[in-house]
């Protein structure tokens, strides 16, 4: 039966959580479906009204095609006659292929769903099906969360006697009509996030991910919304697969009109076989709706900072040594960069890859996770205690899941390695192969020796890293693919470090940017955003890295003057700027930084100490300025009282002053003073505007502007309204410039 014919017995369910509202169809036997994902709605004053909107969306049959309407539900099924992608994909030996569900109970917040309209706010809608036919059984969860994000998820059973194969098990949330352009993301090594859109044809858009993690190319997130959304506006629609393994992503658009998002695991062939009693569970299927970019991103933000396990201390000043040592790790010059450290106000001294084995390069060693005796013959006492004695964390890098061939571990037990073939290995990949901790032996090893250096030293962070794809990741003796038991046997093992101790702290670092979803942010406090640390790219994957995650979750470090990946010199001033908008840190030889240049990041330090409660629990802003080559973001306090933008110069403009750039956020019935801040106290190559006050339109073109001139200066006093829908002038810049501004209220709330 579906929606179209008679229906014997009718179940609506209307959910509603900030500004969002989702109404699912669970009428008689049938799949849950999506009625509306979007708008809130207000409540649904009658069982009438919910079955005129459940009937308002059913199109009419269309010449040619099956004779009754087509409904798709959460898993779509192909015995509706959906053409597009099916939800389930398997069989046995062929056979049991195209299951029809039949639901045989349905909850929510675990009380039986009645017929009739059912309305609450955010929770959590259960339902079973089975198909007597195919001994299938299917879980569905959906959920409305407080902050409005949808998210769902499919437990599937194999209640026969003999294996079934499974290919596939996605889910799907339909978007209406009007959403025609897609927003996904490309990528590479030190260039992740990097935003692209196309319209939403007839067909699919589909995103692929092999490489066994996230990836730096992962779709990311995928959007469809109205043509030319931006941040401030625009209805726009997004699915996130919460996955860290191999994944997918789609936009799908039909000929008789419907479309949908969605997304899953990807699954290798014959990666999951179910036995008797046996169940797979999918990843969750985020998905997020909001008027424009912000809105949407906020609604993640929002997410991720309610949960208990969210970092709420104050994001600690992190100095990774990485970029000034590599691997010459000498104990006196260590000591030296750590007194540098302590002595500017960093609060976190991480030591990097070479602490372990023959690890003197990326050749050999990986895998043998023992203190070297050769650079560390008293052990990483002596250097953790100075460290902890000045005050800071002390921090450590890890790759557990990698191995070189030239290692100790690697020479014990070649079976270890994956290898779709015993008798030769993956293409290597810095040198390295990947460790399969889907074996037993083989996990317990390496827990242990993480355990034991836990134990044995003081440390409050872990830099945890995964530097090569997946490339024929299968377990060596066999030949199956392992890639899900790999990513499952990963979330394990921090999930055991995390309990073993209790207040370690874990970054998800892979070849930068290459491990970054919703699934490994429930297990760890940050993600490292790029290996590329120049001002210049950062902005952009800053931009768009927070499209997903809040900045406190985001490392975003101060690099040396000539950037290590692209050859760039930059100013002290671009580097910070832009680094403060995140977790900051710092990848610098402070040993060999002119003192002038100490006291300036020391400066900065401070800056960011000072503002770093607003930027990791206001509401972040991104600007649409107009001008493709200014960039403009910004945090709002929750309580529209303050804020701090930066305005960013990332490229010459076609013309030579930017006008007036226009501040969101802020309540449009107060009353703002805004002024240029510049914690460093000089900006080279600037035409300031007359409104900075105390002198700024008698300075001179290209001169330095001191802190003391601005903050001497009164800047001015705008409504809200007026920063939103006027704007203010921006100074003339060079390329690569950024320039600060305060904005704080000046009466009380428009309440």
């Amino acid at each position: 039966m579906t929606a179209s014919t008679s229906v014997s017995v009718r179940r609506t369910v209307s959910l509603r959580a900030a500004g969002v509202s989702l109404v699912l169809d669970l009428s008689d036997d049938l799949l849950p479906a999506v009625v509306h994902w979007g708008a809130d709605l207000g409540s649904l004053t009658t069982e009438d009204e919910a079955a005129a909107l459940t009937y308002a969306g059913v199109n009419p049959v269309g010449l040619n095609q099956v004779d009754e309407p087509v409904r798709v539900a959460i898993l779509p099924e192909g015995w509706t006659g959906w053409p597009g992608r099916p939800g389930l994909s398997g069989s046995r030996a062929g056979q049991a292929w195209s299951p029809r569900f039949r639901v045989t109970a349905r909850t929510l917040d675990g009380s039986p769903v009645a017929a009739g309209l059912t309305e609450g706010g955010a929770g959590s809608v259960r339902v079973r099906a089975e198909d007597v036919a195919s001994s299938l059984a299917v879980d569905l969860h959906v959920e409305l969360l407080p902050a409005g994000i949808l998210r769902t998820r499919a437990e599937l059973s194999n209640l026969g006697a003999d294996e079934y194969t499974l290919d596939a098990l996605t889910l799907a949330l339909p978007i209406p009509p009007v959403a025609r352009e897609v927003l996904d993301f490309a990528g590479r090594w030190a260039r992740e996030r990097t935003p692209q859109r196309t319209d939403l044809g007839i067909g699919i858009h589909l995103r692929e991910n092999r490489r066994g993690r996230t990836g730096a190319d992962s779709a990311y997130l995928l959007h469809a919304g109205v043509p030319g959304f931006d941040f401030a506006g625009g209805e726009v629609w997004a699915v996130h697969t919460a996955w860290s393994g191999n994944h997918v992503h789609f936009a799908e658009r039909v000929f008789s009109g419907e479309q949908i998002l969605g997304g899953g695991e990807l699954l290798l062939p014959g990666e999951i076989v179910l036995g008797a009693g046996d169940s797979y569970t999918s990843p969750w299927l985020y998905g997020a709706y909001g008027d424009g970019l912000d809105e949407l991103a906020g609604r993640f933000h929002r997410h991720l900072r309610a949960r208990e396990q969210h970092p709420s201390s104050p994001r600690p000043v992190t100095l990774n040594v990485w970029e000034a040592v590599y691997f010459d790790h000498s104990l006196p010059g260590l000591i030296e960069l750590a007194d540098r450290a302590a002595e500017i106000g960093v609060e976190r001294y991480v030591l990097d890859d070479g602490w372990f084995g023959s690890r003197r390069d990326d050749t050999s060693g990986l895998g043998d996770w023992q203190v070297s005796a050769q650079v560390w013959p008293d052990g990483l006492g002596p250097l953790v205690d100075h460290v902890r004695d000045l005050g800071m964390q002390f921090g450590l890098w890890f790759e557990p899941e990698m191995v070189n061939v030239d290692s100790d571990i690697a020479r014990a037990h070649p079976e270890w390695i994956m290898s779709a073939d015993r008798d030769r290995l993956p293409v290597p990949s810095r040198n390295q192969q990947v460790l399969n901790l889907a074996i037993p032996a083989c996990y317990d090893y390496i827990r242990d020796a993480m355990v034991a250096i836990l134990r044995e030293y003081d440390i409050s962070y872990l830099k945890w890293d995964h530097n090569r794809d997946l490339v024929e990741a299968a377990d060596r003796t066999g030949g199956r693919p392992v890639v899900h038991a790999q990513t499952v046997a990963f979330y394990r093992l921090v999930d055991e470090l995390k309990e073993t101790f209790p207040g370690l702290e874990i970054e998800s670092c892979s070849s930068g940017g290459g491990r970054v979803d919703l699934e490994v942010i429930e297990r760890t406090d940050r993600v490292w955003t790029s290996d590329c640390i120049d001002p210049h790219e950062r902005q952009l994957m800053h931009r768009w890295t927070q499209q997903l995650l809040p900045p406190e979750l985001m490392g975003a470090h101060i690099a040396s003057g000539i950037s290590h990946t692209t050859g760039r010199g930059h100013s002290l001033e671009y580097r910070a700027s832009t680094a403060v908008f995140g977790h900051l840190g710092i990848e610098w030889d402070l040993r060999a930084a002119p003192a002038d240049e100490l006291a300036h990041l020391g400066a900065w330090v401070t800056f960011y100490k000072h503002w770093r409660g607003l930027l990791h629990t206001g509401d972040v802003v991104r600007l649409d300025t107009g001008d493709e080559t200014l960039f403009g973001h910004g945090v709002v306090s929750r309580d529209r009282s303050r804020a701090l933008f930066a305005i960013a110069a990332v490229e010459r403009s076609m013309t030579s002053m930017y006008g007036r750039v226009r501040l969101r956020g802020l309540d449009a019935r107060r009353r703002y003073r805004v002024r240029p801040v510049l914690p460093a106290g000089e900006l080279a190559g600037m035409l300031p505007p007359s409104w900075w006050g105390t002198g700024a339109g008698d300075m001179a073109a290209h001169s330095a502007v001191s802190a003391e001139r601005i903050a001497g200066g009164s800047g001015a006093v705008f409504s809200g309204q007026t920063l939103e829908r006027v704007g203010v002038a921006h100074p003339a810049v060079f390329p690569d410039t950024t320039v600060l501004y305060e904005i704080e209220a000046v009466d009380s709330s428009g309440d």
